[in-house]
């Protein structure tokens, strides 16, 4: 026989699992100081020009 579940535990549980998750985007994207997050986006744009940088001229088709 089926096991009998309660649908409003079910919702409810489901809503906190949503919540928690948001809420840990949340800790990832605003929880840095401004120094620690300027410092991510400075060496992810240099990490970005240097790869940019080995790019060769003939490889783009579009170009």
């Amino acid at each position: 026989m089926a096991e009998i579940i309660n649908l409003r535990q079910v919702r409810k549980a489901r809503e906190r699992a949503a919540k928690d998750e948001k809420a840990a985007e949340n800790r990832i994207a605003f929880g840095r100081p401004k120094k620690a997050r300027t410092l991510a986006e400075t060496r992810k744009a240099l990490e970005a020009a240097r790869h940019e940088g080995h790019r060769l001229k003939g490889d783009d088709p579009e170009a």
